[in-house]
């Protein structure tokens, strides 16, 4: 057989001993902002659960912004991973079933990892600027682009370009197609933030306690129900194939 081109070659036992030190470091972050909140989190109290000295830790992060980028893009990663999980639990062409699969698994993870939630979605760390379309910014992408698939996949550009919006302003249009990107026309682009507004609002409000009126049974059928009642509107508002 020809050799794959596009294969990896295998990582040096050097390389493999550094991916095995960086996960430490990450999970052992995890840990204690699990313990402390995400303000708690102390570089010298990483070094020293894991018996290293803090000039030791620098050789795998050099600063405490690379720590927090590498913990935030493991987080978007980790929540990204449970969403696609639940997303491939079911079965292809059971359209509305996937797309609020995926949104139940945002839902569980958050609400299963609330201090991890709080890192990427509270209040942001003192000090801490996440750099320009880095690993942060990809690690979003990447969780964006699976409801992008699963909600709009079964559409042609042609039907999602015409896809029944509010009037957009000229300055507003302009923004939503760079954000697109070429990837989605801006109506889809609008559906699709308007979609994730309303379901992360809901998250937000409820992991941190906002909803506890409601009672811990009837929160769940009514995020539910509202999430459904959103697919189901937004499915209304992208034309058919025949029309």
């Amino acid at each position: 057989m020809p050799a794959d081109d596009d294969a990896k070659p295998p990582l040096s036992l050097r390389e493999r001993r550094r991916a095995t030190a960086t996960r430490e470091i990450l999970e052992t972050a995890e840990r204690q902002i699990v313990r402390k909140g995400p303000e708690g989190l102390s570089l010298r109290g990483i070094a020293r659960d894991l018996r290293m000295s803090v000039q030791s830790l620098y050789h795998y992060f050099p600063s405490r912004d690379a720590l927090i980028t590498g913990l935030i893009t493991k987080t978007y990663d980790d929540l990204g991973d449970a969403v696609r999980a639940a997303v491939d639990a079911v079965p292809e062409g059971e359209v509305v079933a996937r797309v609020l699969a995926g949104i139940e698994g945002y839902r569980r993870w958050s609400l299963s990892h609330p201090e991890l939630f709080q890192l990427l979605y509270g209040t942001p760390l003192r000090g801490y600027s996440a750099p320009p379309d880095g690993p942060t910014t990809q690690a979003v992408r990447r969780i964006s682009a699976i409801f992008e698939r699963e909600l709009f996949g079964g559409f042609t550009p042609e039907q999602l370009a015409a896809a029944d919006v509010p009037p957009l302003s000229p300055e507003l249009r302009a923004h939503l197609n760079l954000l697109g990107a070429g990837v989605l026309p801006t109506p889809a682009t609008s559906l699709l933030l308007s979609m994730w507004g309303h379901m992360h609002g809901l998250i937000v409000l409820e992991v941190f306690g906002h909803t506890a009126f409601v009672g811990p049974e009837h929160q769940a059928e009514i995020f539910r129900m509202s999430m459904r009642t959103m697919v189901e509107d937004t499915y209304r508002r992208i034309a058919s194939p025949g029309g």
